[in-house]
């Protein structure tokens, strides 16, 4: 068995999720709100050191576990992936209806068909019905919404429109000279951003959404601005430079053991028979 072919075909499977994502961070460099995907790479004995007295060898003894591992022990996998949900940096648009937040682990809210999702990208604008939507036409949810409340709906009279740092949004009704508060924006801070799942869209699931609470005085609302995505695009181009030759340094190991050691093998073994 030649444990070391197999080693680095593992190896090579391991480097192509890992371009997988690097690839996928690179092209989302310039989306609004982005958020950096990051793999963990483990080997074989890290995974099922708990579990090495489980494995299908004669009477389960110990020895013949421990030698199965340890002719095993140097096969890379994939054993975890994570999102960086640090802050980007902040551009200024001057537009009404992008709004950035300027703390880690708050969100908007927003609806789509498939329930409450979660995103960063602030890039709003208004639909035909006034509704203050997403770039895909999702509704960006207000404070009350999980107590009865409806859309954020702005009239197209209203020539102002002021949000303060904690989402609460005013306007000139009527083009008065004074605001009127209208809809407060909803931010939601879930309990472990761990445990939220990458959608499309930029979006975000949590699977208790229906459980969020309005973060009343959040202070991290900014209007005018989007945050950009935290990808380090020379971080990412090096990564992707260091996975390539990996893989072709798996490769050539692998031409080693099936081609320079099996030919060795065939020749020595010809020539003493």
């Amino acid at each position: 068995m030649q444990t070391g072919y197999y080693s680095s075909a593992a190896g090579m499977v391991a480097q192509f999720n890992r371009l997988d994502t690097i690839s996928n961070n690179l092209a989302n460099v310039n989306t609004a709100g982005f958020k950096e995907d990051n793999v963990v790479v483990g080997d074989f004995m890290r995974l099922y050191k708990e579990a090495r007295d489980e494995l299908p060898n004669e009477n389960q003894t110990k020895e013949g576990a421990q030698f199965l591992n340890r002719s095993l022990a140097i096969a890379p996998q994939i054993v975890d992936a994570y999102t960086d949900f640090s802050l980007g940096s902040m551009q200024k648009t001057g537009n009404n209806f992008d709004f950035a937040l300027s703390k880690e682990g708050m969100f908007f809210a927003v609806k789509t068909p498939q329930g409450v999702r979660l995103t960063r990208d602030g890039s709003f604008t208004t639909n035909d019905e006034g509704k203050l939507v997403t770039k895909q036409g999702y509704e960006v949810l207000p404070s009350d919404y999980f107590k009865g409340g409806s859309a954020i709906t702005l009239d197209s009279q209203n020539s102002i429109v002021q949000t303060d740092s904690n989402g609460q949004m005013s306007v000139n009704a009527g083009n008065a000279l004074e605001m009127t508060p209208a809809a407060k924006i909803m931010v939601v801070q879930p309990d472990n951003v761990a445990l939220l799942k990458k959608e499309g869209d930029n979006l975000f699931r949590y699977d208790n959404a229906s459980e969020f609470e309005d973060v009343e005085n959040s202070g991290a609302v900014t209007q005018g601005f989007v945050e950009k995505s935290n990808v380090n695009a020379v971080k990412m181009m090096t990564q992707m430079i260091e996975t390539n030759r990996l893989v072709g340094m798996y490769q050539k190991a692998m031409s080693a053991q099936m081609d320079d050691m099996n030919t060795e093998a065939i020749t020595k073994i010809a020539r003493k028979s």
